[in-house]
């Protein structure tokens, strides 16, 4: 997947969790001579424009986002500030240098508890059960607004449960192998009845690389249409999936990693969290039709080389 890429990246390194390990993933990406590094926030436009004046950018990706469901319950400002705010100046830029293509990310959070399995981009996303997908559906609906407006050629992307290696601390698959090792008690939320599709981070980029050339055009430039396309009837602007596009169930999950541990775990089952979904499984079917995309790397794959990944990064035996 090399290619004569100048990328330059913008991250606040927020406190929301472990900056060292922020820090840790940028140093790899410093090695690279065609990457370029700025520290700052997507709310500050200045710093934007500056940027966008200097590098001229393409393509703009905008993976920024204060994560976290439960978080966005007790602290849901922080919330406002960078997914909102963040993202309008983001769609303020595009609108002053005219990206070939603005991709944003958003989640499968926005689906709420639908019960129409697996998620398909054209189904019911307006009634989220968090205040995290909330701002991720409001983020959506501006984006199509600026995309309508101003003719910008938009691809929402929405992650199903992401893991691997470098991934968040506040996800499942970090706590459970971070408290598994210690033999300290995982909790499972719902007493364990809960399914999600889960995404290899290898997947994942893979899938965005492969979306970055497929823009949406303008409904007047349109040749072929795709069956079950998303792609909006006013405006340059298409949402797509990406998932693994299988729903697995949590308990399953955990007896995979306690088999790549070598370990059992202390299992504590207690009710279902404010926010959470009981189940997510993605329908692919529109992502492989624009790009030739099938999710490559197993479960239990995914799992081991995140277990090795932890491991090495911790040095934790």
């Amino acid at each position: 997947m090399k290619s004569n890429f100048s990328v330059v990246g913008l991250d606040a390194m927020t406190n929301y969790y472990d900056v060292s390990l922020k820090e840790s993933r940028n140093s790899i990406l410093k090695l690279n001579n065609n990457f370029n590094f700025y520290l700052g926030s997507t709310q500050d436009e200045n710093l934007l424009n500056h940027i966008c004046t200097k590098h001229k950018p393409d393509i703009i990706m905008h993976l920024a986002a204060q994560a976290g469901v439960r978080h966005s319950i007790k602290n849901p400002k922080s919330y406002v500030e960078a997914n909102l705010v963040g993202t309008f100046s983001i769609l303020e830029i595009a609108r002053k240098f005219k990206p070939k293509h603005l991709l944003i990310s958003s989640t499968s959070s926005v689906y709420g508890n639908n019960l129409e399995y697996p998620f398909h981009e054209k189904q019911k996303s307006d009634t989220p059960i968090s205040f995290y997908a909330a701002t991720k559906k409001s983020n959506e609906v501006m984006a199509h607004s600026y995309s309508h407006l101003y003719k910008i050629p938009i691809t929402i992307f929405r992650f199903f449960t992401v893991f691997g290696p470098w991934g968040r601390p506040d996800m499942a698959l970090f706590q459970f192998t971070k408290n598994i090792l210690s033999k300290k008690t995982i909790n499972l939320y719902n007493n364990g009845d809960m399914k999600r599709d889960f995404t290899y981070i290898e997947d994942l980029i893979k899938a965005i690389y492969l979306l970055k050339d497929t823009i949406p055009h303008e409904p007047s430039e349109r040749k072929l249409e795709i069956e079950g396309d998303s792609i909006s009837k006013t405006a340059p602007f298409r949402i797509v999936n990406i998932g693994n596009s299988k729903s697995i169930k949590l308990l399953d999950f955990v007896n995979e990693l306690e088999k790549c541990l070598g370990m059992k775990a202390n299992k504590n089952f207690i009710k279902i969290q404010d926010g959470d979904i009981k189940e997510t499984h993605s329908n692919i079917e529109l992502l492989n039709k624009l790009t030739g995309f099938k999710p490559e790397v197993t479960l239990s794959r995914g799992i081991k080389e995140f277990v090795e990944w932890y491991k090495n990064y911790y040095k934790e035996l």
